[in-house]
This record gives C-alpha cells, sequence and structure tokens, in this order.
C-alpha cells in the first residue's frame, strides 16, 4: 500500500512539470506581441520595450522559464500587471466563493446523481429509466450560462425566493451562504449530475448481472442492501473515477458559472485578467487550477484502494 502511494505521488511531479512549462509558455503562445497588446494603441516604443522588460521576455526562454518555476516553487507567483499586487494576494482572496461553489457543487451532483443512476439501473427499461436519461441527455446538451440564466430569471427574478447574484462569505452565516451558491451550484453542476448519474446506471447496470447478486437475491437480502452494499460497492471504481475526472467540469464551468451570477471569484479574475491580458495573473491561477485538479485526480487513484484491494499492488 505504502509503495503504491509513493508510486502515485512521484507519477505527479512530471505531470506538475509539464503543466508549469505549458502555463509558462502561454505568454509566448499568444498571437502577436504580448508587451504590444498590453501597452495598447497609444502607446510609445519605449513603453512596449519597459513592458517586455518587466515580462522578461528580452531574456531566453529557458532562463526566464526556470526563474519562474523557482519563484513557484518559493510560493511566488508573481506580480499583477495591472493593480500591482502578488498574485498569490489576488488569489487568496477570490479563492473563498470558487471553493465553496465547488464543494457545494460536488456534494449536490453526488447526492442527486448517485441515487439516480442507481434506481434508473435497478428500474432498467421502465418510464423511470427512460426519465432518468431523459435528464442526462438534457443535462449535457443544455450549456451552464442557459441553465444559469433561467433559474436565475424563474427563482430570483420572479418568485423573488433567492438573490439574483452576488456572494455572502461563510462567516456572515449558513443561510446567507447558501442563498447566494444554490442557484449557481444547480446550474453548475447540471452537466456534472448528467454524466455521474449514467455512468452510474451503466456501471450498475453490468454488476447486476454478475454471479454473486443473482446469490444474494436467492439468500433474500433485500433489495435496498443489494443495490447499495453489494452491487454500487463493486460499481464504485468507474463511478469515483468519472467523478474526478469530472472535476474539469466544475473548473471550466465555475468561469462561466461566476460571470453569470456576479461571484468574485476565481473564475471572474481569470476572465477580468484575460480581458486586460494581465499574463502573470492568468499563469498564476491556471497553474494552480491544474494543481489543483492533479491533486483530486491522485486522491481519486488512492481512493481506489479502498474499494478494489487488489490495485494496491
Amino acid at each position: 500500500m505504502f509503495a503504491y502511494f509513493i508510486r502515485r505521488v512521484l507519477a505527479t511531479i512530471p505531470v506538475m512539470a509539464v503543466v508549469a512549462l505549458f502555463v509558462f509558455s502561454l505568454l509566448y503562445l499568444a498571437p502577436g506581441d504580448p508587451a504590444a497588446v498590453i501597452a495598447g494603441d497609444q502607446a510609445t516604443p519605449e513603453d512596449v520595450e519597459r513592458i517586455r522588460a518587466s515580462l522578461g521576455l528580452d531574456r531566453p526562454f529557458l532562463v526566464r522559464f526556470g526563474e519562474w518555476a523557482w519563484h513557484i516553487v518559493t510560493g511566488d507567483l508573481g506580480t499583477s500587471i495591472f493593480t500591482n499586487l502578488p498574485v498569490s494576494t489576488m488569489i487568496a482572496q477570490r479563492i473563498e466563493p470558487t471553493l465553496s461553489l465547488m464543494v457545494l457543487t460536488l456534494f449536490i451532483a453526488i447526492i442527486i446523481a448517485l441515487p439516480m443512476g442507481v434506481v434508473a439501473a435497478w428500474k432498467h427499461g421502465t418510464l423511470i429509466d427512460r426519465g432518468v436519461m431523459a435528464f442526462a441527455v438534457l443535462g449535457f446538451s443544455v450549456p451552464v450560462f442557459v441553465v444559469g440564466y433561467l433559474l436565475a430569471y424563474y427563482f430570483a427574478l420572479e418568485l423573488d425566493w433567492l438573490p439574483v447574484q452576488g456572494y455572502t462569505p461563510l462567516s456572515r452565516g449558513f443561510w446567507p451562504w447558501l442563498q447566494n451558491l444554490i442557484l449557481p451550484a444547480i446550474a453548475l453542476g447540471s452537466a456534472y449530475i448528467a454524466l455521474i448519474a449514467r455512468i452510474t446506471r451503466a456501471t450498475m447496470l453490468e454488476v447486476l448481472q454478475q454471479d454473486y447478486i443473482r446469490t444474494a437475491r436467492a439468500k433474500g437480502v433485500a433489495q435496498k442492501g443489494i443495490l447499495f452494499l453489494h452491487a454500487l460497492k463493486n460499481a464504485a471504481v468507474p463511478i469515483v473515477t468519472v467523478i474526478g475526472l469530472g472535476i474539469a467540469l466544475l473548473i471550466g464551468g465555475a468561469v462561466i458559472t461566476e460571470s453569470v451570477f456576479a461571484i468574485p471569484g476565481l473564475g471572474r479574475l481569470t476572465v477580468d485578467a484575460i480581458l486586460r491580458r494581465d499574463y502573470p495573473v492568468i499563469q498564476g491561477v491556471v497553474l494552480l487550477f491544474s494543481f489543483v485538479y492533479v491533486l483530486i485526480n491522485l486522491a481519486i487513484d488512492l481512493a481506489y484502494t479502498l474499494f478494489d484491494p487488489r490495485i494496491r499492488y
């Protein structure tokens, strides 16, 4: 078990190195001269050169990457071109709304999608099964921003049950915090719920055909025990895998969702940085999202050992 853990942790090091190289290369892959784009149309050649020097574009790529990577290792993500604030400070100011939104979305998606998938597999071929699959197709087909606008219009503007936009910190109370996040979380989680429900149904259908399930039925085990103790546990590895991979949906969807509901999180920070060509901020946020995604997938790999002991070897 310990050896497996060490191998998986070491495997993340080259992955993060490649990610860091790609994130740093964003500055050089951008079309045109980044310094000229940042300086604007009215800038003088001296202004452009000054910006080029501040970005390190006048030095060799590998030298600049080495310095940048060393600063990242020491916790320095650089300084914003427009606000002159450390990127780490700007991320720290915006991380709570994004983290809250993603955790709440993940919680809602799991508690809704898992029972949906299990019931759909149990009632295979019935109207319940077809209804779950229709919802799954609809959830994947409708863009997040469309779902967000529909929810905001109906529940916030028409019924006036929930706020239209904004964010209330958790320190000001659980209910005000939840009021601001429930609609964004449902909008962001619509595709995620559909994904988990479909994979759960497909995996459960396969497991329910196994001999040990028929044996459990023959022994008189209750249907609930068969579904949630026997079948779901043995179907857990593919489900956990898709939950981990689906984190990418949450990260990408958070950018759109925060823009729709005016949540001051990392998604909004990313959009603002892209519009202003604030490359240090873009690099810092993208690197953080990539690092979180790699860590989550590492945790998913380690969680496999809880459901299938054979993986430990």
